[in-house]
């Protein structure tokens, strides 16, 4: 009989300290260490399953639209156009190798499938293959109760309540969380589902509708939006409404390929890339405790994405506290907001994990927030006791605080950037020990009011002085205006050349000079030359034929096309400073003309 490997005995860390071994991060084109280890137990006739990433991957950060939704339409376009062009070679190879449970991603390049383990080494040496790791898996966390406390005193110190009071509790905000998932039969968590096909994701395809069976997700969803069903207010913003990614199935574990298809879900819930119908804010109440200190970087590609779409992602710091050095992924990517726990004295909890951030040693965590017997929901046992609580502790207790704070500011500030957002919250909040932001409780204490009037102080009405249909600030209808005391100074308008004027807000003047377009008769051939005030950082094309060759003896571009099928009359050469035209002059031997410029 084959044995089948698909889940490894390993533990994830929420807000309780649990033991993991897992895979580390291979090198480019290599097998992981993991794998190698499981490899060695196996037939070759064995199944085993992997996580397969290709080098061809697209960078989100070149997404930079100043409308949130175009920019994320445009973003799952490109990802999923990429996947399906770069993935074909890769879909039969396994196919023709019999590979089970196929799933392509295109959050980031690459596929996850149940292969023989014979054929791992092939599968490794397929063109296009950066990796191929084991799809190893976690185990789900396991609530822990602590003692009873002062309700809403969470809410109070974060200063939620001064938001609600100006008319903000998050009515216009999605949120979302991955993990346990959420028992809709509480009533402060029920009436709050978005609803719809596009509301809750099992990629385990155990429950249809949102289900929790150990109460951790319900838990951290009680904090981010819950209302006061069980007598007090228990959550930051309670207008919001969520939707949920449960990946881990009923016997509380998740495979790796389980979490990157949860990431991918929530960037394009309807599987329509259309329409966005993605959260604001997801909180992610997880990490590895074994990996204190260290960067792991298998969801990072995921994480970068959703933060690229303008989507907060929010991690608890982890209970590897009270040493430094403790910094856990993902929490410690330089694109989490991480978050350490206090407790009503504003102290740092013992257990919290400090700094800094093995990934890019910046301050870690980078904000805190109350994670010690806090009052939140709990199960119904299927909405026998639609008003359950408990009072719990950790640091994945404190994260759901900032997911909530996010999006009462989202809410108050709908045109505001989410760097503006966490810059807000980071710039006001209240320090903790010693002066500045440090490493145990990073900037410090949120403070929602110090948040909105720091942001409410930054906001700039949309204004057009010149009138040219281009306003001065982003999020007003139109492309940023650079110089709007100009009219003809706006997004598209025509440059000048050598005028040291933008007059395209595209952050340069226009410098590029075509001195010579050449068509050889006899040859068929294409001869082009150009320079730039910018030199060889201009980065030059000659449109319709590809880049050009920076000559640094000559200080100039040169490109030359051979079979350039006949005269083109007129070439454009472009750059980063836009692009100019000349029309070409012919030769019929090895004469030169000069060209004619505009």
């Amino acid at each position: 009989m084959k044995k089948i490997i698909k889940k490894t005995t390993l533990l994830l860390i929420v807000y309780l300290v649990l033991a993991l071994n897992i895979d580390g991060g291979p090198l480019a084109g290599t097998i992981g260490p993991r794998l190698e280890a499981v490899l060695s137990t196996l037939e070759p006739g064995d199944d085993v399953a992997v996580i397969i990433t290709l080098s061809d991957q697209l960078d989100p950060k070149l997404f930079r639209d100043k409308n949130k939704k175009q920019r994320r339409i445009k973003l799952i376009k490109a990802l999923k156009s990429k996947a399906e062009a770069s993935q074909k070679e890769l879909e039969a190879f396994l196919k023709g190798e019999k590979a089970r449970r196929l799933i392509s991603f295109w959050i980031f390049n690459g596929a996850a499938a149940i292969v023989p383990a014979g054929r791992v080494n092939a599968l490794a040496q397929q063109p296009g293959v950066a990796s191929v790791k084991l799809d190893a898996a976690v185990n789900a966390p396991e609530p822990t109760p602590a003692a009873s406390a002062t309700p809403e005193w969470n809410i109070d110190l974060v200063n939620a309540p001064a938001l609600w009071d100006l008319g903000y509790t998050g009515s216009n905000i999605v949120v979302a969380a991955m993990d346990t998932g959420a028992d809709i039969g509480h009533a402060d968590l029920g009436p709050r589902w978005r609803g719809g096909a596009n509301s809750w994701f099992d990629p385990n395809g155990e429950h249809s509708t949102p289900y929790d069976k150990t109460g951790h997700g319900t838990q951290v969803m009680g904090v981010i939006l819950g209302g006061d069903a069980t007598g007090t207010s228990i959550g930051v913003a309670p207008g919001a409404h969520w939707i949920a990614v449960k990946i881990f199935d009923d016997a509380g574990v998740a495979e790796y390929s389980d979490i990157h298809a949860g990431f991918q879900w929530l960037l394009d819930p309807d599987g329509d890339s259309s329409t966005d119908d993605a959260p604001d804010a997801v909180n992610a109440s997880w990490g590895y405790p074994d990996l204190v200190g260290q960067c792991f970087t298998e969801f990072q590609p995921d994480v970068q994405a959703l933060k690229a779409a303008g989507i907060a992602v929010v991690f608890s710091a982890g209970n590897s506290g009270p040493a430094y050095d403790t910094s856990e992924s993902p929490a410690n990517y330089a694109e989490s907001m991480s978050v350490g726990a206090l407790d009503d004295t504003r102290t740092t909890a013992w257990f919290s994990s400090r700094g800094p951030s093995a990934c890019d040693d910046g301050v870690y965590p980078r904000v805190s927030a109350p994670g010690v017997n806090v009052k939140t929901a709990d199960l119904t046992f299927g909405g026998v006791y639609d008003t359950a609580q408990a009072w719990v502790s950790g640091t994945s207790i404190a994260a759901p605080h900032i997911t909530g704070a996010a999006a009462l500011l989202m809410d108050a500030f709908p045109g505001a950037s989410l760097s503006e957002i966490e810059g807000a919250l980071m710039a006001t909040a209240v320090d903790l020990g010693i002066p500045g932001a440090d490493d145990e409780s990073g900037y410090g204490v949120v403070d929602l009011l110090a948040a909105y009037s720091f942001l409410d102080q930054s906001q700039i009405p949309c204004v057009d002085d010149d009138g040219d249909g281009f306003y001065d600030t982003a999020d007003c209808g139109s492309a940023t205006d650079c110089d709007d005391g100009n009219p003809s100074v706006y997004p598209g308008a025509p440059e000048e050349k050598h005028d040291a004027i933008d007059q395209d807000c595209n952050g340069f003047d226009l410098t590029i000079e075509i001195i010579e377009a050449v068509y050889t008769i006899d040859s068929d051939k294409l001869s082009v030359e150009a320079t730039s005030n910018l030199g060889s950082a201009a980065a030059l094309e000659l449109s319709g034929f590809g880049p050009m060759k920076w000559d640094r003896k000559k200080a100039k571009w040169t490109v030359s096309i051979r079979n350039a099928d006949g005269d083109p009359g007129l070439v454009t050469v472009s750059g980063i400073e836009g692009s100019t035209n000349s029309v070409t002059i012919q030769e019929s031997g090895g004469g030169k003309g000069k060209s004619k410029k505009n």
